[in-house]
């Protein structure tokens, strides 16, 4: 393994981290080659399609289950919208017919999605719904592969990197990411932003921010890691070099408030999609995370509302995770996830909870930090694919909101 030699964060946290260390600087620095692309290529596909695997098999036994049983009219429906249920028919809905024709309620999902589905649909033979579906597939492989070469970047761990791309492929909210959501798309600009911040490409983590910010809310808070990398050292930097650090850091607030600034003018509103968002049917009002933690376990112990009791387990699972990160990652990763864990927890809502924690990708890399003993890495994806196939499940019978 490799010993940090500059510029990775807190120096001492990363020193004292057992098993894991980081690679030096230069190494960051250097571009692509064609055989570390490659082999980033291989090592993501194979979990990638494995998840394609797995949810499809649940979605065929929602199907059947149908066919077999006589469900009530909501699950029969929610099973047949398949891949294109939940949020996934908001998304195909501004697609086709845009954030007028699909309603007020569509406001609170970002564009950038949208105009890649309608885009891609103007191929001949290429319907609004399938294109959706390739769009966020698509855009969860690039995820994948990009979290793999972040990862052995970073490290110098080849086996870390595979772990990361199983976790992030078999977590049992990763479903979101095979049905026609933004998460893939979102993932792999989050982890692309990382990547070229890490790199000193500034142009480039300004360019991914941007769009990041652009598909969901969310990605406003990669400004927390631009900042940490970019302002970092900004005084000592030639006046062109500083000006790109300066464009990385405010890329994802430009991409945030592009589109409120978009609705302000077409709608009258500039925080409407706010707004909506937090509505009690939706994420709800900025709560105490205490009081709805613990609304949640007396749920989990009474047996009442097990869907929205089983949050609370993975509350904690993120939260341990976060520890990891903040003790063996940079400042500039434990600084995003905390963000993305604040913003999901200060809600009176945790529907949803599971795949905002998944977004956070630094928990995904804590995760496979700690899981690196062969029998424990093993039982670690086994339990994960499990989960996997069980939310898919549960959510296509509309059991399990994601």
């Amino acid at each position: 393994m490799r010993r940090q030699a500059t510029g990775a964060g807190p120096a001492s946290a990363l020193a004292t981290a057992p098993g894991l260390s980081f690679a030096p600087a230069r190494e960051r620095l250097q571009p692509w080659g064609r055989d570390e692309l490659s082999w980033a290529l291989r090592t993501a596909v194979v979990p990638w399609f494995a998840a394609r695997a797995v949810v499809g098999g649940a979605l065929a036994v929602a199907h059947e289950l149908v066919t077999q049983t006589k469900p009530l009219a909501s699950v029969a429906t929610r099973v047949h919208q398949g891949l294109l249920g939940w949020d996934a028919g908001w998304y195909e809905s501004i697609a086709r017919h845009g954030y007028a024709g699909a309603g007020h309620g569509s406001l609170r999902f970002f564009p950038l999605v949208p105009l890649l589905t309608r885009a891609l649909s103007y191929v001949p033979g290429i319907g609004v719904g399938t294109a959706l579906v390739v769009v966020a597939n698509v855009s969860a492989f690039v995820g994948v592969v990009l979290l793999v070469l972040l990862a052995r970047r970073e490290t110098g761990d080849s086996a870390l990197a595979r772990r990361a791309a199983w976790l992030m492929c078999l977590a049992p909210p990763a479903f979101t990411q095979v049905m026609g959501y933004a998460e893939g798309t979102f993932v792999a600009l989050g982890v692309g932003t990382m990547l070229a911040l890490r790199a000193r490409a500034w142009w480039w983590a300004a360019a991914l921010g941007l769009a990041a910010a652009a598909t969901r809310p969310l990605g406003v808070l990669l400004v927390l890691p631009a900042a940490f990398e970019g302002l970092r050292g900004l005084r000592e930097a030639p006046p062109g070099r500083a000006g790109a650090r300066i464009a990385a850091v405010a890329g994802p607030a430009l991409g945030f408030c592009a589109f409120l600034g978009w609705v302000g003018w077409r709608y009258g509103d500039v925080l409407a999609p706010l707004k909506v968002q937090q509505q009690g049917a939706h994420r709800g009002t900025v709560a105490d995370p205490l009081r709805t933690l613990a609304h949640d376990a007396s749920l989990l112990v009474h047996g009442q509302h097990i869907g929205s009791a089983l949050h609370l387990p993975w509350v904690v699972l993120a939260l341990a995770l976060l520890a990891v990160a903040l003790v063996r990652w940079p400042a500039s990763y434990s600084a995003y996830a905390a963000a993305v864990l604040v913003v999901a927890l200060t809600t009176s809502n945790l529907d949803g909870f599971e795949r905002y924690a998944l977004s956070a990708f630094p928990l995904v890399l804590a995760g496979a930090g700690v899981t690196s003993a062969p029998r424990l890495e093993r039982t670690v994806l086994s339990v994960a694919a499990a989960g996997l196939a069980l939310y898919a499940l549960l959510a296509f019978t509309n059991l399990y909101v994601p």
